[in-house]
């Protein structure tokens, strides 16, 4: 096999790195609940069960955050100046399909609690919707009734994202 240099960021990338962040969130919560918990359970077999997970969890954690020293910092990728319209963005594009998601699973349901509950929580995700809609037309993020103003943001976020670096 041919070597060759690879010319690659020593860090690692942005999406990545997000994903590394949710899992170690994710799983430092879910440690402390086991651990919490794990004093309650009386059956032998279910106690030795949590005491596995304990014990994979925190080397799940371990080997993960020996990652985040990979992480990447503004200096070294000065053309990621996220601003507020992005993540607010982001956050309205995730509220959107959340709502386009409950909307197909609700068609998909035959089990009338499922349904409910299904239905319940489309609607939260239509009222988080609004809100962040809400938040981004209050602030300039969004200009909703401005055609033209909204296709020259959509120029300008289109060119951000092409002139970004990987």
């Amino acid at each position: 096999m041919e070597a060759h240099t690879d010319s690659r960021p020593k860090h690692l990338a942005w999406h990545e790195t997000l994903e590394i962040h949710e899992l170690v969130a994710f799983q430092s919560v879910s440690l402390m609940k086991l651990k919490q918990f794990i004093g309650d359970i009386r059956d032998s077999e279910l106690r030795a069960l949590y005491e596995h997970t304990i014990r994979g969890v925190e080397t799940n954690l371990r080997e993960l955050l020996e990652f985040y020293a990979l992480a990447p910092r503004e200096e070294e990728d000065e053309d990621r100046n996220l601003d507020t319209g992005f993540f607010a963005g982001d956050l309205l594009a995730f509220a959107k399909t959340s709502v386009r998601n409950y909307s197909i699973a609700i068609t998909e349901t035959a089990t009338p609690i499922l349904r409910q509950t299904l239905n319940k929580q489309l609607q939260r995700a239509i009222q988080t919707h609004e809100m962040v809609f809400n938040y981004m037309y209050k602030n300039s993020l969004y200009p909703s009734y401005d055609l033209e103003r909204l296709l020259k943001n959509d120029v300008k976020l289109a060119n951000k994202a092409l002139k970004m670096k990987y």
